[in-house]
């Protein structure tokens, strides 16, 4: 079963789904891809590794209160006076931040009989868009790519956190693809499009007058939710992990309730 949504369903953001989608969606595109490239290219499933802080906040109470137990009975030193009393701190619970090995797969499409990548594919994990060591191991690889003449598609089907950077004012959109040629930087297409648009199709760069394969991801996505079960995990009833904008969230409820998905709350 597809998702509701026509294009990106906002509810595969959920922390506790969106590594399983990466995961399932860059094998999907890497296996689409395969037929239509040989027998010049291969596809490489490559892995970026990282430590990164787990997200857990350290826990700090809003107002530290601190008891003194009770030293009856007991028996001082003699520079003490009578009245004095020994107060015992004691603890507050808190968390500490922990390290966790993060490793994010990427695409690499590569000449048959040649050690080196002709494309690089890039999907953006919440990690890569928000400060921190996922944003800067990925930055260091796009600065990489981008100052070779190794091509570059970067999708990025999230809302939240900070998009890449890109020379000019990023358009008001919920979701970018990046298409960036070796042969023709700086300039690179940037497909923008929204919440309530389906994912543009998109050619794949190769060597420059080879045919370039057509992405079609918005249907490698249906597939993927179908086959993961998203449909019978997601409960449409309850909140996005990260609120629509009103306008979206209006539109949202009207499409929910016309399929019967339960009454979408802002």
């Amino acid at each position: 079963m597809s998702s509701p949504f026509p294009g990106v369903d906002p509810y595969l953001e959920h922390p506790d789904l969106w590594f399983e989608v990466h995961s399932r969606l860059i094998m999907a595109i890497a296996i689409a891809l395969a037929p239509s490239l040989r027998p010049k290219y291969h596809v490489a499933v490559e892995k970026r590794t990282y430590l990164s802080e787990v997200d857990l906040l350290v826990g700090i109470p809003d107002v530290t209160v601190f008891s003194q137990k009770s030293t009856f009975g007991r028996s001082f030193p003699n520079d003490f006076s009578s009245n004095t009393t020994v107060s015992t701190q004691e603890p507050v619970k808190v968390s500490v931040p922990l390290v966790e090995t993060v490793e994010e797969k990427y695409l690499e499409i590569r000449e048959m009989g040649k050690n080196y990548a002709v494309t690089v594919v890039e999907l953006l994990s919440p990690k890569n868009k928000r400060a921190g060591e996922g944003r800067d191991a990925y930055e260091r690889k796009r600065r990489q790519v981008l100052a070779s003449i190794t091509n570059l598609v970067e999708i990025d089907l999230l809302r939240g956190g900070k998009s890449m950077p890109i020379m000019e004012s990023l358009p008001n959109s919920d979701y970018r693809i990046l298409i960036s040629r070796g042969d023709r930087r700086p300039e690179s297409d940037l497909y923008a499009f929204s919440l309530r648009q389906s994912i543009p199709s998109f050619p794949l760069p190769l060597v420059p007058l080879d045919i370039e394969p057509v992405v079609d991801l918005q249907t490698l996505l249906n597939e993927v939710y179908d086959q993961a079960g998203f449909d019978m995990r997601i409960d449409y009833s309850q909140l996005c992990t990260l609120p629509l904008k009103e306008a979206d969230a209006t539109w949202a409820n009207t499409l929910l309730q016309e399929k019967g998905l339960g009454i979408f709350r802002k």
